[in-house]
């Protein structure tokens, strides 16, 4: 479940990073755009039959996503 999870988050980066650039989203819509792709990424690849399992570890992967880049962000200064 946690390998799942940490692939997961991983995918959400990169497909958020994707979707960002690809959309030109503006800024105060990136962590929606994650959350919503960490929904559908972990329906297709997590899904083990429990509903509310898989919409909770597709939250989970969203939020954990943005936080994730924007710490990374923060840290490095760009």
């Amino acid at each position: 479940m946690i390998a799942e999870l940490s692939v997961i988050i991983a995918l959400v980066i990169g497909l958020t990073e994707v979707a960002k650039r690809a959309l030109k989203l503006p800024k105060k819509f990136i962590p929606l755009t994650s959350l919503i792709i960490g929904l559908i990424v972990s329906l297709i690849c997590a899904f083990d039959g429990i509903v509310s399992s898989v919409i909770l570890s597709g939250i989970i992967a969203g939020l954990s996503a943005v936080g994730l880049y924007s710490g990374v962000k923060n840290t490095i200064g760009k």
